[in-house]
């Protein structure tokens, strides 16, 4: 089986993004967005999910976060789409309901092809520390979109505005970890009746 993994570049008026992930990783990170919270959530994707990260961002801070927390998801899917190839081997699906002290939040995934997010997870402040509570939707929206993932994320209940922020990303990257593992008993088929994931 030949590495999985991939390198993305992007480039625009708000950022300047560069993303590099290895599936088969153990969770080692590098991270640099500027966003202290976003990094502490990033890192929980990369040591859960087992993928590598090496991310840098250079944003419009001077504006606010949306532009670099957004760009930055879109950078990462970009990648993890690339280091899946065509899906061949892969588990594809997968769920997981994850606690932290107070708080419960299941993730399911299913490395379709097909991008979807369906979100039920509300907040009850609108920052966490000076980060944006709506930007955790934002960038998971941007993380579907462009990985072409179909991804649930509910959260059951929590009073910690900060746990249930970091339950997403945890859960989020254990149902990655599991969905995007090499299934040996698919004996490298893409795993659908239709011959390919799109």
């Amino acid at each position: 089986m030949s590495e999985r993994r991939a390198s993305v570049s992007r480039k625009t008026n708000e950022t300047s993004i560069s993303v590099a992930v290895n599936l088969d990783g153990t969770g080692v990170s590098k991270i640099e967005t500027g966003i202290g919270f976003f990094d502490h959530m990033l890192e929980q994707l990369s040591r859960h999910s087992l993928i590598d990260m090496d991310i840098d961002c250079k944003g419009d801070l001077h504006i606010d976060d949306h532009h670099s927390v957004e760009d930055t998801g879109i950078a990462i899917g970009q990648a993890i789409a690339k280091a899946l190839g065509d899906r061949r081997g892969i588990t594809r699906y997968a769920s997981l309901d994850l606690v932290m002290d107070e708080t419960m939040t299941k993730a399911a995934v299913d490395l379709s092809g097909r991008p979807f997010l369906v979100w039920h997870v509300a907040f009850s402040a609108a920052k966490i520390g000076t980060f944006d509570t709506e930007l955790v939707r934002e960038f998971f929206q941007a993380l579907a979109q462009n990985a072409g993932i179909t991804l649930h994320v509910t959260n059951h209940y929590g009073a910690n505005n900060h746990h249930i922020a970091e339950t997403c990303f945890k859960a989020v990257a254990r149902v990655l970890r599991t969905a995007t593992e090499i299934d040996p008993r698919q004996a490298g088929r893409v795993p659908s009746t239709k011959g390919m994931l799109v």
